[in-house]
């Protein structure tokens, strides 16, 4: 019998990632079903590299698998969170701070962490991520001794790597007695590195074998000692069919390996294949692992020894060679999925998918209607009833992630007029998919929407759901479309126009959101700038609009920058303005790390070109004071989503406002004005 249900992907560890790269090859091999990947960062580190990269020998980006631009080119949607656990029953898949994801076939590849010793103290080396920030945190030229615990083949690779990265430091290595054979220790000695067996050590790194994360136990799972869920020869967990495992948090019952590198690669293909035959109602294959791994052991200066077993042999440059190139092989494997060229057209998602500004009120005109609103409509009342509307294609393939920006995004035109978001509507398109994949995405996406509202002590009153005509794209999720009407209230609505001489004007966040995400699409944005945007995204702008309810009548006029970006949007509070000038400071006006980078390189967001008409107010009273790069240029056209609010005040309460908080900065202000 077929399951049917999404199929899950937790962890991302090279059995998962070479599944990935399997099905960005060969799109016909992907299950036709929902598939989604869940890691807790947006990269993943190739571990036969890691060593180098403590010698410093290799960069972090020669070693990093980009996750969300793998599973886009699988056709795989990328959810980054932090895996608590699996309700078996329910087949859940229990997240951190987050609704649980529902699975039909769920594969763990969560990878492990370091064994815990009770008599130890240190920081271990697994997780990675937190390993490699502590030892940049070290003094290389620290008199004191840094000591590595644990002499296996890991605790000595790690121990000669520093020695590579600090040349004069002293390094202890704390052994067993009598663990270490004649060869290591000769190996260990010409590199100045001290074996101790006393537990007393100052900083230090644990090195001491690794064990499966313990939620894997606590999920009621069958174990070994290190908390290994055990499998049979089709890398199904023992007694559930539709549950499968590899790497190092799983190990064959029938056939125990220990953890390495070389068995998580070698079964990416048996496990590929059972995942698609399962998710295809055809039988499934054994796998027969072979017995020994093969290990080069790098020891930091340009050698290598091999080690098989318990068979080892000395060091050798040519076995450094053959590891470098095994380890480039490796890595060169995922750069087969060629990136789009910067110059190919992509359609942008989120805001940037918005209509341009000329054709938007050209038709407006039309139609009879005004082309110059406000940012929500005021019903009138007391207190005065506000009401707006906003929805985009999604941004992110996580439907959840995608429900919460959208939300933000939409409350972001009530906050703009200074008003507290009461109560919303959705209206969500589905993709054509099965009714049990569309009942989760739903779920996710009004999760996540939800998540917004009861921060700010708002609801959800009501929406619709349709199902899509279009063709369903890969991944599902990006089929999804969510549109809001956000309802609100506020004593006296800020104007969008309204800008007064001798105002200030102050942007609450960074700029640059469109041309990461354009990038992001293209491949060629570096993660962790792509996840420094998001983080700053996710964040409600609420409590600012509280903040600035203080100053009253100080506030002359207000926005929140969107899809025509920063110039366009000011172009609008001109227009609502008395004539003016503005001296807009662009030294001042702070980019999202990695968006100036970009524009450089002349990648851009499809909206962007339309959005270069709003250059034309610099032609009049907008005027820079410094004399601005090209790629501060396209900064000032760049659509956002979730972007900052844009705020005229006065300079008594701009020099208050950011005193009390850091978010917001002055990029400009009013002159008198023009001609």
């Amino acid at each position: 019998m077929t399951p049917s249900g999404s199929l899950l992907l937790a962890g991302g560890g090279h059995s998962h990632a070479l599944l990935l790269k399997r099905w960005a090859m060969t799109p016909r091999l992907r299950p036709k079903r929902s598939i989604v990947l869940i890691n807790r960062h947006p990269t993943a580190l190739y571990s036969g590299m890691v060593p180098g990269l403590i010698a410093g020998i290799y960069r972090r980006e020669e070693l990093s698998i980009n996750l969300p631009h793998l599973c886009d080119r699988a056709g795989v949607a990328f959810v980054q969170a932090e895996i608590s656990g699996i309700d078996s029953q329910r087949q859940d898949l229990l997240l951190h701070q987050r609704p649980a994801l529902s699975f039909g076939v769920l594969s763990l590849d969560v990878g492990a962490v370091t064994r815990n010793l009770e008599h130890l103290s240190g920081v271990p080396v697994k997780p990675l991520e937190e390993a490699l920030q502590f030892l940049s945190q070290q003094d290389p030229e620290d008199p004191q001794p840094f000591r590595i615990v644990g002499a296996g083949p890991a605790g000595i690779e790690v121990a000669l790597a520093l020695r590579r990265r600090w040349p004069r430091r002293p390094l202890e290595l704390q052994i067993r007695a009598g663990q270490l054979n004649a060869t290591t220790k000769s190996i260990l000695s010409r590199a100045h590195i001290q074996c101790v067996t006393d537990a007393n050590a100052h900083a230090s790194l644990l090195c001491t074998g690794s064990r499966a994360p313990s939620w894997l136990a606590n999920s009621g799972f069958a174990v070994d000692h290190d908390g290994r869920v055990l499998t049979n020869s089709f890398l199904q967990l023992e007694g559930y069919s539709h549950l499968f495992a590899s790497g190092d948090c799983a190990v064959m019952e029938a056939q125990p390996r220990p953890a390495s590198g070389v068995w998580a690669v070698r079964s990416a293909v048996p496990l590929a294949q059972n995942l698609e035959a399962i998710c295809n109602g055809q039988s499934l294959k054994r796998w027969t692992p072979q017995r020994d791994a093969l290990q080069l052991i790098g020891t930091g200066n340009n050698a290598a020894w091999m080690l098989r077993g318990h068979a080892h042999t000395g060091a050798f440059r040519l076995l450094w060679s053959l590891k470098q190139r095994i380890d480039h092989s490796f890595m060169a494997g995922f750069s087969q999925l060629a990136p789009m060229g910067a110059a190919e057209p992509m359609a942008c998602r989120g805001c940037a998918a918005k209509l341009p500004a000329r054709p938007l009120n050209a038709a407006l005109s039309q139609a009879g209607l005004k082309t110059q609103a406000e940012d929500a409509a005021n019903l009138g009342g007391t207190p005065a009833l506000l009401q707006s509307v906003d929805g985009f294609p999604a941004l992110v393939s996580d439907p959840w992630l995608n429900g919460r920006l959208t939300t933000l995004h939409a409350c972001s035109d009530l906050w703009a007029c200074g008003a507290k978001v009461t109560s919303a509507m959705a209206v969500v398109t589905l993709p054509s998919i099965h009714s049990t994949e569309q009942q989760e995405l739903l779920h996710q996406t009004l999760a996540g929407v939800q998540s917004v509202l009861i921060e700010q002590g708002a609801s959800l009153i009501g929406g619709h759901t349709l199902e899509s005509r279009s063709p369903t794209p890969s991944p599902t999720t990006l089929g999804l479309q969510v549109a809001l009407t956000v309802n609100g209230q506020t004593s006296k609505p800020w104007p969008k126009g309204g800008i007064q001489p001798g105002d200030a004007l102050l942007l609450s966040r960074p700029l640059g959101v469109g041309v990461l995400f354009a990038a992001a699409m293209a491949g060629v944005a570096k993660p962790k700038d792509v996840e420094a945007a998001l983080r700053t995204m996710n964040q409600s702008q609420h409590r600012l609009v509280d903040g600035l309810q203080k100053h009253g009548a100080d506030i002359h006029a207000c926005t929140d920058v969107t899809g025509f970006g920063l110039l366009g949007h000011l172009g609008e509070m001109l227009q609502g303005s008395e004539p003016i000038t503005i001296q807009l400071w662009p030294n001042r006006i702070q980019a999202h790390p990695g968006a100036l980078d970009l524009l450089d390189q002349g990648i851009a967001s499809s909206l962007a070109p339309a959005n270069r008409d709003a250059w034309s107010w610099l032609e009049g009273p907008v005027q820079l004071n410094a004399s601005p790069s090209q790629a501060c240029l396209e900064l000032l056209v760049d659509p956002q989503t979730c972007g900052p609010l844009l705020l005229a005040c006065t300079a008594a309460a701009a020099e208050c406002l950011m005193a009390q908080d850091s978010a917001w900065i002055q990029v400009g202000i009013a002159g008198s004005g023009h001609g």
